[in-house]
This record gives C-alpha cells, structure tokens and sequence, in this order.
C-alpha cells in the first residue's frame, strides 16, 4: 500500500469513528427499551434500531464519499462496482440487543477493490471500541492489540456465538473442535472476535454468517496478529459462504483447518 492509501485509510478511519460515535447514542437511546422485534426472511431479528442507525450511516457515507458503496444488513447493496466499499452492521447481535445482554456491537469495515482494508468493531454498552488496518489493531484505551500466543487446540478457548448457527454437518465439525479444545463458550457475536485481537480468546469458529457480520473483523484480528480464513483455508471475502475460523496464531489455525476440511 502507498502512502496516499494509507493517508486515505486514515481519513476512513477517523470518519468510521465519527460514525461509530452516532451509531452508539442511536443504539444506546433504544437499548433496554421496549421495542417492537420483526422476524427477516432469514429468521433473523430486526427493529427500528437497526434501520434507524443503518440509514443514518448510509446517508453520512453518500454525502461524505459519493463515490464509494455501501453494503448494509438492513438496506442493501449500492454502487459495489466501486474502488471503495464500505460495508456496515448496524447492530450485530441483535439477539442479545433485544434481550437487554449488553455484549452487542456496530461493525465498520472498508473493502479496497473487494478487499478489507480497516475494520472497526464498537461496542456501545462497554464503550470500548478495536480498529484494524494496515498501520496495525488497537484499542481506544488501551493501545495496541496482540493476539494470544496459543498453538495447541488442546489448550485453546473457542467460542461460537450458538450452537444454532450450524447445520447437522457443521455442527458435527464444530463438535469435533470442541472435543479437542481446551474450553469452548458460546455468545458474543462480535465481541468474541474482538477478544481473539485482544488476546483474551484464542479462537472463534462459526457458519452461517454474511459479510456484514465478518468482514469487519479481519483487518481488526489479522492486524493483532491471528488468522482468519474460511472452514477451506481461503481468503475472505464478499463471496466467502459464511463458514469462518478466527485464530490467534498460525499454528492454532492450521489445527483448526485440519478438522474443518473434513466437512
């Protein structure tokens, strides 16, 4: 990357922080609150809060960089064909949202020509925020992130954000994983994943998901130093099919691949 990207990565990513801080006092006026749920096609959860944030930001996005597109849970896709493409969650989790569990957040990533390139991962309730990219990960408060030195499934703390997300084959492979690994939790959604950059979880391995649930994520996780990948070992992406493994270190996620190529 040349130093006119990465000044336009900065740029990103202190406007992601601006949005990030509008989507928390959107989502924290609505959290714990009485709100009416609606059920997606998918099976998946939805409330005014959602497509209040999402619209808030896909407006602030066009008026900012007309020229790039935006990829959001709740409203679609626009102008994908661009250099630019910002992709957005406005609350991933809503599950937890709507139960009144605070472990909920807004992901932000930047693909660059179908790339992730920064990623941002808020957590409103907590208020701690992760950014990644290619100048590093880091923490609001705390500084720079480092993911754990683990290498050992067998000594290893996995997470998936339910049991649910995965298919009878699926759930035999995660099944496996668990068996092998040192401990295995459930929850998170995406706080997991910003546990794996921060070094406190080792590993995270869920199906199911769509790109504005990961690709915020790996820039954050890759930048702390871990892996993250499908069930195959490829690249992620805008065409990955939902199935991602998130690990601290090489070793750890080539052990990880072992039992996931099976399915």
């Amino acid at each position: 990357m040349n130093d006119e990207q990465q000044d336009g990565l900065n740029e990103f990513a202190a406007f992601a922080a601006q949005l990030a801080d509008e989507a928390r006092q959107i989502s924290l006026a609505y959290f714990r609150r009485k709100l009416e749920v609606e059920t997606k096609s998918d099976e998946s959860p939805v409330t005014v809060a959602d497509r209040e944030i999402e619209a808030r930001l896909r407006a602030r996005i066009s008026a900012h960089y007309p020229a790039h597109g935006i990829l959001g849970e709740e409203h679609g896709r626009e102008r994908m064909d661009a250099e630019y493409v910002w992709v957005i969650d406005p609350i991933d989790g809503t599950r937890s949202f709507v139960t009144g569990w605070p472990i909920w957040g807004t992901l932000f990533a930047v693909l660059h020509k179908g790339r992730p390139v920064f990623g941002l991962i808020d957590a409103p309730v907590t208020g701690e925020r992760w950014t990644g990219g290619p100048s590093g990960a880091y923490d609001q408060t705390s500084g720079r992130l480092q993911t754990s030195d683990c290498r050992r499934l067998a000594t290893a703390n996995i997470y998936a954000t339910s049991p649910d997300i995965f298919d009878d084959a699926e759930r035999r492979i995660f099944e496996e994983v668990s068996r092998t690994a040192g401990s295995r939790r459930f929850g998170g959604d995406c706080y997991a994943y910003a546990m794996v950059a921060a070094g406190h979880v080792d590993a995270v391995v869920e199906a199911g998901l769509q790109p504005y649930d990961y690709l915020a994520i790996v820039p954050v996780v890759e930048a702390a130093g871990g892996r993250v990948t499908d069930w195959r070992g490829d690249t992620v992406g805008l065409g990955s099919d939902g199935r991602i493994i998130a690990a601290a270190t090489p070793e750890l996620h080539a052990e990880l691949l072992a039992i996931t190529r099976r399915l």
